[in-house]
């Protein structure tokens, strides 16, 4: 048997029709940049994350660059960053001039530690940008009243959690701006790259709409240096019907997460995902973590079963950040979790037998 890390066709075949709808309107509307599609979509999208503004942008990165722009920060800030996320974090940082400054995951949620932040606050800190990451909310209560005290800007980075929530409420809307990615793979995802920034504040609202169309609020005049980083009316029209679907995929992300809890728990030496308390997890990755994570991987794959590692190089270690001055155990949790993470088969569509034996295959390595 043959079990890929993710498909699509669960998620999509059902909607083809729709979606070959949609896209054949924008196509002979003649109608095809920050037109009425978008429009559209971003007011549905700001609906769905309980914000009053959504501004759909170029991509993930884009949204959380343009976030901070937005908020004027560049050359001389800090920006305070989990220490295991994804790269893409840390590269919109440093695309504004400022400065990424690391602080611990727990190791258990994988998510930025609050009692991490304090340690790292200097006179040049101005924002923090929190990953909900694999699916999971962070905690963002001691996270906003930590930012409050200290007069910081908070950006979440949801590219992985939308419809998650703490506290009760959603992931998205906590933060003054903050970023989501439609990367095609994520649990609500384009047919090609595609961003949003979700927004409470109307002016901020308007200052990214500049930013991501030239600097401009109407055409030809330009009152920022700003970038070309515009949702596609084809990608917007196409996220507007999936997005009706997203609650029911993320449902059963949790029913996938909840069997592979039952089945691997105390299973070997697996550590599998813990959420923090108040919050809750719309599993967009399923990452187990294992000593005998390198071997495991190898074993799935003589099996037929895909998996990925979340990530195989934390961001103090890659060549692109040399320059910063991080070392090799500086980080030791994030360091721990590149070598012993690895993310299981977990997505809308995978069927009760391959799941069996995926679980059967991690079963027997241990055994």
């Amino acid at each position: 048997m043959k079990i890929p890390f993710f498909r699509f066709d669960e998620m999509h075949g059902p909607l083809r029709a729709d979606l070959v709808a949609a896209a054949t309107r924008v196509i002979d509307s003649g109608y095809y940049i920050l037109g009425p599609e978008v429009q559209a979509f971003e007011k549905a999208f700001a609906t769905y994350c309980e914000v009053d503004h959504a501004v759909g942008v170029g991509n993930g990165l884009e949204a959380l660059h343009l976030a901070l722009r937005a908020l004027g920060i560049g050359a001389g800030d800090e920006v305070i960053v989990p220490s295991n996320t994804y790269i893409a974090t840390l590269l919109a940082v440093s695309y504004t001039g400022a400065t990424p400054v690391l602080v611990e995951p727990r190791s258990d949620t994988a998510n930025l530690n609050p009692e991490g932040l304090e340690a790292a606050l200097t006179s040049r800190t101005r924002a923090i940008i929190p990953v909900h990451l694999y699916g999971q909310a962070c905690e963002m209560v001691p996270i906003m009243a930590f930012a409050d005290r200290h007069g910081l800007k908070v950006i979440e980075d949801n590219a992985q959690s939308q419809g998650a929530t703490c506290a009760g409420r959603k992931t998205g809307s906590w933060g003054h701006l903050n970023a989501t990615s439609f990367y095609p793979g994520k649990n609500i995802g384009a047919l090609g790259d595609g961003g949003a920034v979700t927004i409470h504040d109307r002016d901020l609202a308007e200052q990214v709409r500049r930013w991501r169309n030239y600097g401009s609020a109407v055409k030809y005049y330009n009152e920022v240096q700003g970038y070309n980083s515009r949702l596609d009316e084809i990608q917007a029209a196409l996220l507007a019907i999936k997005l009706q679907e997203l609650d029911a995929w993320n449902r059963e992300r949790q029913r996938l997460a909840a069997v592979y809890h039952r089945s691997l728990s105390g299973v070997g030496d697996l550590r599998l995902p813990k959420i923090a308390p108040g919050c809750s997890s719309v599993y967009h990755l399923f990452p187990i973590r294992s000593d005998q994570r390198d071997a495991l991987q190898q074993y799935l794959l003589a099996g037929g079963v895909g998996t990925l590692i979340h990530y195989p190089v934390p961001p103090h270690l890659q060549k692109a950040y040399a320059g910063q001055g991080w070392r090799k155990g500086q980080f030791p949790i994030a360091e721990d979790h590149a070598k012993t993470l690895l993310s299981l088969p977990l997505f809308p569509g995978l069927r009760e037998e391959e799941q069996a034996e995926v679980i059967r295959l991690i079963q027997s390595f241990f055994a």
